[in-house]
């Protein structure tokens, strides 16, 4: 009897699991529906704050244009070669910093107990926090980065191949992943720091900054955290530079060029552990 119950349960357990990841999106597109109703309200105001988001990001690709003025190589890469890294890196964190950039507030929900209202809602907690005061006007990040990743696609001498057109959009995505792993575990780490957001954001912000430049620029042991430790590398490092058709940092292996889908996995689910076990740590201010 025992033994004809475990695969009964274990289809009960992914169904549930299935109803909770449905609730979960339904809840996240309600609550970010509801936020971008409220901004379109002020139509002139949401695109003064996309601009705005739009032309203070720019500003990092400005910098790397005023290095080419004065050199005609960083690092032994291009002016080309370093906006297919940036533009990759900004993409993918366009999207990632889209759909969960508001994570970073929990640290204030945990202090003020105000946390406390979202548990008694029936959805999923992930999705409220994810969703609270939804940023469109961060769409402006997303579309600069995109811009200057065309334009590097677009000037960049590359022999195309099957393998390397198909590493593109799978480098975007997986790069989002990963990014998107990193918020979810700045988060839940917050439940234990409770004031941890610009921790948070050392590793957010800072790693998209990080992966604008090649690796030839930064000291190999930053280049082997960075891969090994916190695995950012894989972002655009390694699959850009397999496109470029150029040597992986650290002397790595050719197939690693197709790991990014298998370390945004393991990532992700690894961000999600961490997360439940924050929130089962909750207590609440008691206010």
């Amino acid at each position: 009897m025992a033994d004809s119950e475990k695969p009964r349960n274990g289809r009960t357990r992914a169904r549930h699991g299935l109803t909770q990841v449905r609730d979960g999106v339904r809840a996240y597109r309600l609550i970010s529906g509801m936020w971008i109703r409220s901004l379109m309200a002020y139509r002139l105001s949401f695109a003064m704050t996309a601009f705005g988001n739009f032309a203070v990001t720019a500003f990092d690709f400005a910098a790397i244009l005023l290095m080419f003025s004065q050199v005609d190589r960083l690092g032994g890469y291009s002016l080309a070669e370093i906006a297919l890294l940036y533009g990759a890196t900004c993409t993918s964190f366009g999207i990632a910093d889209l759909a969960l950039g508001s994570m970073d507030r929990l640290g204030k929900r945990v202090r003020d107990g105000t946390l406390d209202t979202l548990l008694v809602r029936p959805a999923p907690v992930i999705a409220q926090v994810a969703a609270d005061r939804f940023g469109l006007h961060r769409l402006g990040r997303l579309v600069q980065g995109a811009f200057v990743l065309v334009y590097a696609l677009v000037v960049l001498d590359i022999g195309w191949t099957p393998l390397k057109i198909l590493m593109v959009p799978l480098m975007v995505l997986c790069g989002a992943g990963i990014f998107a792993a990193v918020f979810v575990a700045g988060a839940a780490f917050q439940f234990a720091a409770r004031d941890a957001a610009e921790v948070q954001n050392a590793f957010t912000y800072g790693g998209t900054t990080l992966l604008q430049f090649p690796p030839t620029v930064f000291a190999k042991d930053l280049v082997r955290g960075a891969t090994y430790i916190l695995p950012l590398a894989f972002v655009n490092w390694i699959p850009a530079l397999y496109v470029l058709g150029r040597p992986y940092p650290l002397d790595l292996p050719a197939w690693t060029a197709f790991a990014p889908p298998l370390v945004a996995a393991v990532l992700l689910a690894l961000a999600g552990l961490a997360w439940r076990t924050g929130l089962r740590s909750y207590r609440s201010t008691g206010s």
